[in-house]
């Protein structure tokens, strides 16, 4: 079983897929917080951005072009969008796989959450 997203990395687990390159796969999330929801996941098998290396800067740097290129193609650009990075349960993470969320489609509020 292992993990969800490396699972979906190999196409063993089903995920409605809407960018993929040699380095990521961004997926729409199944629980979308906007009318526009995606995942951006590196392919390699990091838990976060805590656990994350020199080695991976350059993966890293893969996540953010993806999820630009995922939120033009899912027509965010000219309204714009949010990017987040959870780390760790108590900043939300549920799937230890770093993954970027990529959300538009609706005004964005700040701070993300109520206090309380």
């Amino acid at each position: 079983m292992g993990c969800l997203f490396c699972n979906i990395v190999a196409k063993s687990t089903p995920a409605q897929i809407v960018f993929e390159n040699d380095h990521v796969v961004a997926f729409r999330d199944i629980r979308p917080a906007a009318p526009t929801h995606a995942l951006v996941i590196p392919k390699k098998h990091i838990v976060g951005v805590h656990e994350a290396t020199g080695e991976d800067a350059a993966t890293l740097g893969q996540v953010m072009l993806a999820a630009r290129d995922v939120a033009e193609k899912l027509g965010l650009e000219s309204g714009g969008y949010r990017l987040v990075i959870n780390q760790g349960p108590d900043a939300g993470q549920s799937v230890f796989h770093l993954h970027c969320h990529v959300m538009g489609g609706r005004q964005m509020g700040w701070p993300p959450f109520p206090p309380g």
